[in-house]
């Protein structure tokens, strides 16, 4: 992945990267969740997408 913070979407879509920015506020807004539930089910489940959706109720 490159590190051009100009890119506004995960360099990876299956993986969630909270430790970029623009990931961050790329997956709050697609999930519709605050930063800090992101990070906290990110934490607990997981960087697979698929499974973070399914525990934020997304799926």
């Amino acid at each position: 992945m490159s590190d051009d913070t100009s890119k506004r979407g995960p360099g990876d879509a299956q993986r969630i990267n909270v430790h970029e920015d623009y990931e961050v506020e790329y997956w709050t807004r697609v999930l519709g969740v605050p930063e800090d539930k992101l990070r906290e089910t990110v934490k607990r489940i997981g960087v697979m997408t698929d499974d973070v959706r399914k525990a934020l109720g997304k799926a």
